[in-house]
């Protein structure tokens, strides 16, 4: 089992920078490729990125591709998501999600999901 919360929400000014944390309980947490989602307002929930891709790359959406960086530390448990440049239209509430394989997390069937934290970037 693993539980997943997440950190690091807030409001940002467009062409700023935020970084969300993503905390792992358990500990098989390193046996599982994490990626992060996003929900805007009236939309649906959108796959952003993951790890652990073929030959252990990252995969990104093309909306983020070149802003945004996913990256772990697996002895803190915790994944990363350094975005930059961030524009009106990444505002949403970001998930993060945890799977056994990675094309499959990427396709929205993850086998854990956090509750969210909320990015607010303004114009």
């Amino acid at each position: 089992q693993v539980q997943l919360v997440e950190s690091g929400g807030g409001l940002v000014q467009a062409g700023g920078s935020l970084r969300l944390s993503c905390a792992a309980s358990g500990r098989t947490f390193s046996r599982y490729a994490t990626g992060w989602f996003r929900q805007a307002p009236g939309k649906e929930r959108e796959f952003v990125c993951v790890d652990r891709w073929s030959g252990g790359s990252t995969y990104y959406a093309d909306s983020v591709k070149g802003r945004f960086t996913i990256s772990r530390d697996n002895a803190k448990n915790t994944v990363y998501l350094q975005m930059n440049s961030l524009k009106p239209e990444d505002t949403a509430v970001y998930y993060c999600a945890a799977g056994i394989s990675a094309p499959r997390l990427a396709a929205g069937y993850s086998d854990y999901w956090g509750k969210g934290t909320l990015v607010t970037v303004s114009s």
